[in-house]
Parts: structure tokens; sequence; C-alpha cells
């Protein structure tokens, strides 16, 4: 029979759909297993990235059911954001029926894999009944006053008409239409993620199944520092000049302040319209969004104003650089060249003078390590520490600064200027200014057809039927505010919403959320390793303090799986190089390509693509098929009767690829050696029979073990095969095997025999040979004997079964 795997899928699809094989029941007598991967945008297509991600969350998933575990598995969609607006205008369809049509497809391609998703909980974050508790809880957040409106300086996007955040802006230009970004003054909702910056930092303790490398990303993204503010008062007049330095021990080193280009303070600096001034300003703001901060070539300008240091009443002059970003700190800077290496780099370049002030631990003329305060009167001669303590204390009595922790991160912008997000629920009315909409009108609907023009501002603002309203508050004429939120608001809660998906009373059930989360394994690319992971670590903190949920950090284990690579480059639209995985299922079937995609390399590791590579895996399967289906019919094995040592060798093969496979997918995830494991074992069969031996209960149990360990990773097929054995039952709900140490230990054991420390050879003997044995086949042993040659040996360290180590007299 040949392998036909257009029948098998469709066949085996079919089945686990009308049995409901993978829908999930909470049940508080069974252990729960949450598995997740980060639900896709509906872009219409899925590709070989997608695949890999998906495939490897699956072969796992299967794997845990088929321990005993309760599985929730549940697959979405994240379908508000500018793409299905783009497409409105390109191709004059609504985006929801744009959005509604690309699901459709997407969803037939993970079912044409044999993900085994519980579909009966499918969500898509375009929906009313989602996106309604989106504004549900913004008007929590406005409530207690984490969310909160202010005018500020964004990033704009005049092709998309949109602003974008710090991280959206990728060398001056826009992430999605890669056109370049300006500057501009808007009125935002903001979300007050700050007021959690050190229980974000503090939870990342708990943390232990993250990679390191995304725990050091979001340490660094929330940036605690500790140090202090110290104003320096502008020349002639009122104002100053608020800065935050982690290094008040250098302040008499101080040559000059900067500040940022968008400083807020530039406009009563210069008192005057000095157009000229603006224009560098704005030119320096604008390199820092096209080259970003690492490659930037320092610039700037004196403005012609200075302030004073207020250690030492010494006029400092105040400069304007591009290195200075009016996100992180107070947007101003004390510049320290002597012991900066951005600020000496800058001083350089434009002769400013530097000064020495510390001294390193040597006594030599640090740069920016600490040591002993120099040429900074009466804190000369103490230490870097003991000059901080003092300098804050004398700050703080004279009224001119104070000790401070301070963190990079900033407050979350949500506002877009957008049509397809979820509408903010607020009134803004012209007698009780901002007002919620109250919770029993929610949710406030997007209009499903509107025009999409592409003029600034919110397409929303242009609908009046949805602008206009009456002010739930004083009854009079209001506005609807006619921003959206960022998409990723959706995307930061959406697994809570999994466990209860068709609940109408709130956001979700308490209950199932209690059995079910935190997520136990949630994969995805590292490239949402700071903003995603963060924003839902903060929804989850926040869900805590209002009492919805009895713990504060969402996922328990997080993956990063690499990404798949085609000529060189990221596998994406945007790079022309998609492998449309379709065409590969109508090629070779399903089952080939998840097992391609999964073998091919380490999962956390890049995927080099390799038509070459799908061959083989198609031609792996075909193999496996013809030998059970040629020599399935064995029972177990008769262990208890006399076994040749071609039997005995072919069975502990068998127990050690069990342990093999169930520690790699279990304890590493590893899913690559572990089908290695699965092809030795099956190489190791067929070698057996083609020695002359015979399709005994020893074959049969390699067999059905092959089928067992194999199905993870290709369902249909070893659905199939289970049924050629003459099984009933579905092998996606049976036990996983077992193995047997006993029959999984060798007989013989391979012991290392080390000369002084260093390895000279080794001998293979029966586990459990005594130390004279040992001894004795060493010294029989050429390449350890010429070692051993008219020399005496002094000492024997010996392990049993691994190690002798012989110490010589020279």
């Amino acid at each position: 029979m040949d392998y036909d795997f257009k029948i098998i899928e469709q066949k085996w699809q079919a089945r686990w759909e009308s049995e409901k094989t993978f829908e999930a029941k909470s049940d508080p007598a069974r252990k729960k297993y949450y598995s997740l991967e980060m639900l896709p945008y509906p872009s219409g297509r899925i590709h070989m990235g997608h695949v890999r991600n998906y495939s490897l969350g699956d072969s796992t998933t299967r794997f845990r059911r088929r321990r005993g575990l309760n599985v929730l598995h549940p697959m979405g969609w994240d379908a508000l954001g500018l793409p299905a607006e783009n497409a409105a205008m390109k191709n004059k369809v609504q985006p929801y029926n744009w959005t509604m049509q690309n699901i459709n497809s997407m969803r037939g391609q993970l079912k044409r894999l044999g993900i085994s998703y519980d579909w009966s909980r499918e969500i898509a974050t375009c929906e009313p009944e989602y996106y309604r508790w989106n504004q549900w809880f913004f008007i929590r957040l406005f409530e207690k006053g984490l969310a909160y409106r202010k005018k500020g300086t964004v990033n704009w996007c005049p092709s998309c008409q949109t602003v974008l955040a710090n991280e959206q802006v990728i060398n001056g230009r826009c992430w999605r239409c890669e056109n370049p970004v300006t500057i501009d003054e808007l009125e935002q909702w903001y979300f007050k993620i700050t007021d959690y910056a050190e229980q974000l930092l503090d939870g990342l303790e708990q943390l232990q199944d993250w990679p390191e490398k995304v725990l050091v990303m979001q340490r660094n993204w929330i940036g605690k520092s500790k140090g202090a503010y110290v104003d320096f008062a502008v020349e002639g007049g009122q104002e100053k000049i608020k800065v935050f330095t982690t290094r008040i021990d250098t302040i008499y080193g101080a040559t000059f302040v900067v500040l940022a280009p968008q400083h807020p303070l530039l406009n009563s600096l210069w008192r005057e319209d000095n157009t000229g001034f603006r224009e560098q300003a704005r030119k320096l703001r604008q390199e820092q969004l096209l080259h970003g901060k690492e490659d930037l070539e320092k610039k700037g300008f004196f403005t012609g104003v200075y302030a004073v240091n207020p250690f030492n009443q010494e006029r400092v002059p105040i400069w304007v650089a591009n290195y200075v970003l009016m996100e992180y700190g107070t947007g101003a800077i004390m510049a320290v060249p002597a012991h900066d290496f951005r600020d000496g780099e800058f001083a350089r370049k434009y002769g400013i003078p530097e000064r020495i002030v510390i001294h390193n631990r040597e006594g030599l003329p640090g740069t920016e390590e600490y040591g002993t305060v120099v040429a900074s009167a009466e804190y000369s001669g103490l230490s870097s520490d003991e000059a901080q303590k003092l300098m804050i204390e004398r700050a703080e009595r004279e009224g001119f600064g104070k000790g401070a922790t301070t963190f990079k991160i900033k407050d979350w912008g949500i506002s877009r200027q957008r049509y397809w997000g979820t509408p903010i629920p607020m009134i803004h009315c012209p007698h009780c200014g901002i007002v919620p909409v109250p919770d029993s009108q929610l949710p406030v609907l997007l209009p499903l057809h509107i025009e999409i023009t592409g003029e600034k501002g919110s397409p929303l603002s242009h609908v009046p039927e949805f602008v206009n309203v009456t002010c739930p508050k004083c009854g009079g004429p209001a506005r609807r505010d006619t921003d959206t939120m960022d998409t990723f608001v959706d995307s930061s809660w959406y697994f809570f919403r999994y466990c209860s998906p068709h609940e109408q009373d709130a956001m979700f059930d308490k209950n199932e959320v209690r059995y079910w989360m935190p997520i136990d394994l949630y994969i995805g690319g590292v490239e949402h390793a700071i903003l995603h992971l963060i924003y839902c670590r903060f929804f989850t903190k926040v869900f805590h303090d209002l009492g919805m949920i009895e713990f504060d950090e969402p996922i328990k284990r997080l993956f990063t799986q690499g990404m798949v690579i085609k000529d060189g480059a990221k596998m994406s639209k945007a790079k022309g190089n998609v492998v449309d995985p379709d065409q590969l299922i109508e090629r070779y079937g399903a089952d080939t390509v998840r097992l391609f995609s999964l073998f091919a390399a380490p999962p956390e590791k890049e995927l080099e693509w390799s038509d070459q590579g799908v061959d083989g895996s198609y031609r792996f399967l075909n193999r496996v098929w013809k030998l059970v289906a040629q020599y399935s019919g064995s029972g177990k094995a008769q262990t208890g009767k006399q076994l040749s040592d071609a039997q005995k060798a072919l069975l502990r093969k068998t127990h050690q690829t069990i342990r093999k496979v169930t520690q790699d997918i279990e304890e590493r995830m590893h899913q690559n050696t572990a089908i290695s494991a699965i092809m030795e074992l099956v190489n190791a069969t067929t070698d057996y029979l083609s020695a002359g031996g015979k399709a005994d209960t020893i074959v049969g149990e390699a067999l059905e073990t092959i089928v067992h360990l194999l199905n993870p990773f290709a369902p249909h097929m070893t659905e199939e095969l289970w049924q050629g054995f003459g099984k009933q039952t579905l092998l996606s709900a049976e036990p996983w095997p077992e193995y047997s140490a006993d029959l999984a230990r060798e007989d013989t054991a391979t012991i290392v025999v080390q000369v002084n420390g260093k390895m000279r050879g080794s001998v293979q003997l029966p586990r459990g040979a005594v130390q004279e044995l040992v001894l004795q086949a060493a010294s029989e042993e050429e390449k350890i004997q010429k070692h051993l040659e008219g020399k005496s040996i002094a000492k024997i360290v010996f392990v049993p079964d691994k190690l002798m180590n012989l110490v010589i007299k020279e």
C-alpha cells in the first residue's frame, strides 16, 4: 500500500474535528497544561516561519496531552491594525471584509497542517465581543489614574497618517511602510506603565524558565538607575535645567550642559524668535530618527545661553545636541567630557574643555570608572561612593537637587490616528470635560462601512454619526474621542480570553483563569521580547491589583524560536522570499512540512531553507510507511525468554530511543534531536531485518515505538499506521510509551583510561567490571601500553564503568 498522504491527512483531520479530539475542558482533578503560540496577524497567508512556530508548539502539545495532562491549546487572530486600512485604500475593500477573508484563508491552512488547536475557543480581536473589553478595561485604568491624556511630541508617519512608538521607527523610517518619519505634537492617551516599573523589574526574578537574553532585554528597557536630580539655573532668567545623573561625584568636571533637540525649555531660552536655532534643532531631531542613537554622528550647536553649576557657581554653556534624547531621563544632561565617552567625543569635536575629577583605583585619571574624587573642593580625596552620598545630602539641604531612582521606561502612548482599532471609550464634553462612556453603552462600535481617504487625523473624525453624541453626564451635545487604541492593547490579554472566550459578563471567567493560567509554555519570536511581553505583564499586574486574578505573572516558560532564512534573509513577504506551505503540502503532505520544519535545525536557532531538506523528510516518512506496513503485526516483546544478542541490541535501542525522545521534548524542546533519535531506531530496525532477523515481537515493539514517538511530528501518518496495527483507539489519545531503565542500559561500558590525567585511550568491558580486569585490559591496549612501558604505577583512580586514571612515576 502506497503512502497516499492526501487521503490520509483529509481522513484524520475530519475525524479529529468530528470527534472534537482537541477540545479542552477544565477539570480540577487533572493537572493542566496551557500551551500557546503567539497569535498571528491575519495578513492572508501563512509562511514557513509560521509553520515552524506552530509545529513546534503542536509537537510539544501533543506530547504533553499524551503524557496525561489536561491540555489547552487555542488559536485566534490579532485582527486589528494598520495593514487592513492600507489594503482598504489600495483594493477598495472594507477592512472588516478583508480581515475576515484572510482569517478564513489562514484558518484553513492551519487545519491542513493538522495543528491540534481547540477551535471552539477561537477569537478575533476585531469582533465587538472582544474589543468591548479593551474599552471596559480602559475605563478601569482611567478611574485608577492609569490612563491619562496629555500633549506630547510624537513620531508621525505622513504616509500611514499615524503616530508611531519610538520602537516602530527604524532608522528614521516607519516600520511598516518604510517612509521617513517626522515630528509632531498631538494630544495623546497614555497608560501609566511607569507606576509599575519596579514591579515589572522585580517580577523578572520569578521567571526562571525565560531565556536569559529576554530577561536582559527587559531589564535594560525598564532601565532602573540610582542617582540624583540636580537643577542648573539658567543665567539671567527664572528657568532651571533639571538633569538626572548617576555620577554626581563628577559634577565638578561638568563643562557644559546639553539639551535634547525637542526639549520644551528651548522655547523660553530663545527670548527672541530665533528661526535659525529652531531649524537647527529640528534637523538634529530628524537625524536622531534617521540614524538612531547608536550610529549617530554627534552634532550640535551652542545656544548662546549659560547655566550655573550649583556646586561651584561656574558658568557652563548650554548646547543642543542630537545624542541626547528627550525620551530618556529629563532630556537634559550635565556633560562631563573627561569621564563620559559620548560627552568627550562631542567636546573634542567642538573644542569644549575637559576637566579630570576622578582618579581610578590605580590612582590614574579615570574615564567612566569609579575611584577617588580630585579637583572637587571639599570632596577631593573621597571615594566616589562617599562623595556621592555627601553631594546628594548637600543638594537636598540647599534645595537644588535630590537623590532619586529613575527608570528608562516611559508611559505607553496608546493613541492611534487610524480607523481599524478599538475606539477609545471617552467623550469630550464642553461642560463636563472628558467623560467615560457608561459600561452599559459598551461596546463603542466601529462603523463597518467607512471611506478611508488617508487625510490627516483619525478617519473616524470624518464620520459625524460616530463623532456626535450626547454627554452621559449632562445630556448636552458632545464628541466622541476619534483615536483608536494601539493594537498591543489587544494582544496584552488575549490569552486570558481563551480561558473563557464566550463569557459575556466579564473580560474572563475568574474560575476558568484560576484553573488554566499562568501559561505553561509560550512560543514566539524574540522580536516581541520587549514590548508585547512587558505590556502583557503590565496588564496582568493591573488585573491582580483590581482583584480579577490571584497571580501577577502570566507566563511560566517562554521559548523564542529562531527565524526561517531564505536567500540570506528572514523569510517575509516584504523580502519576496516566502515559501508557500500550501504548495509544499500539495506536493509532499503536511506531515513532511511539519517534520522538516522541526528537524532541520535546533528550534532556538535560525533555519536555513532547503528544498533538499524537504525531499529528505519526505523520503524518510515513505521509508517508515513501507517498513511498518511490511512488518507490522507482532505484539509486545516476551522478555522472559532467552533473546539473541541481536534481539537484545534492538530491544535496548528501542527503550533508549523512548528515553531520548521523551527527554528531548520534555526537558530541552529539542525536537530536531528527538527526530534524529527516531531515525536511528528506524535504521537499527532495518539493519536487524536486513541481517536476517525475523519479524518477531522485538521488531513489533520497535515498530510500535517508532509510530508512537513519531506521532507528535507526523500525526496523520502515524494515526493511519496505528490503525494498521489493528488498534481502534486514536493514537492522539493513547498514553505516551514508558521506557524501562533496565532494558535501556547497555550491557557493556566504555571506560576512559587516563595516564597522569591525560586521556590515552578507552576499553570496552561488561558493565560492573572490577578494577583488576579494567587494568589488565588497559595494559593490553596498544595506545595505552606505550605510555606505561618502563614505568611503575603509583596510584589508580577508578570510577566503575566510566574512568580509570593511572598515576605513574616518570
